[in-house]
């Protein structure tokens, strides 16, 4: 495995400048002030923020509408800790 440093702001939309499909496939695990967070859409650590998708609603273009929280961002990539 290569060492991978993790990005201070990532997407999981292909068509944002932020996205890293390579670190994708290994896995996040994204924690906000200590919680899990499995609905995550984007994040910043040094800005102290997640856009998570606010239920199942989706705006004209398709893509699902986000609510920002802010706080202590923790991110980590899973296939780290198998090992």
């Amino acid at each position: 495995m290569t060492d991978m440093t993790i990005p201070d702001r990532m997407s999981i939309n292909p068509a944002s400048e932020h996205y890293n499909g390579e670190l994708l496939d290994r896995g996040l695990g994204i924690k906000l002030n200590g919680n899990e967070k499995i609905n995550v859409q984007e994040y910043c650590i040094s800005e102290g923020w997640i856009l998570v998708m606010a239920g199942k609603s989706l705006d004209r273009h398709g893509n699902p509408l986000t609510m920002k929280l802010k706080g202590i961002v923790d991110v980590r990539i899973l296939d780290e800790d198998e090992g």
